[in-house]
């Protein structure tokens, strides 16, 4: 019963918008599935379902290779927008400081952004640490950054 019901979630979340976890269980209820929200919850989390950017500000449930948005630019963007307190550099580093319990989201977005400077991230809570080469390239970066805040 439990795989053929989280086939049926895979199916629904595919198929169709899933904004929260009472839609999932109604849609899950109404093709024949006797489930509660404890249950629809513990299926999320054993699929590994995430939460991607839907319409507007609204999310929906994704499977995570359905993960990255078409446009990994505008969410970057905003993200950058909303989250960035300050930037500061130094040779090849580039230090973020960000609202605390948003460096992990900004440095998953800038490290799908395929910016072919930067090697990589490492993201605290607060803090993300962008090493680029070569370390001449890092004010293309930083202007790159400056352009997306506008």
């Amino acid at each position: 019963m439990k795989a053929r019901r989280q086939m049926k979630v895979q199916e629904l979340i595919t198929k169709e918008i899933i904004h929260t976890q009472e839609d999932l269980a109604e849609r899950l209820r109404l093709s024949g599935f006797d489930v509660t929200q404890a249950t629809v919850s513990r299926d999320i989390k054993e699929m590994g379902l995430i939460k991607v950017p839907s319409q507007g500000e609204e999310y929906r449930y994704a499977i995570p290779s359905e993960a990255h948005p078409v446009n990994v630019q505008d969410r970057l963007k905003r993200l950058l927008r909303e989250a960035m307190v300050s930037i500061n550099d130094t040779d090849n580093l580039i230090v973020i400081r960000t609202i605390p319990g948003n460096a992990h989201a900004l440095a998953a977005i800038m490290d799908n952004s395929n910016w072919e400077e930067l090697i990589g991230t490492v993201a605290g809570d607060d803090t993300i640490l962008l090493v680029i080469k070569p370390k001449e390239a890092v004010q293309t970066v930083l202007e790159r950054i400056s352009a997306l805040l506008g």
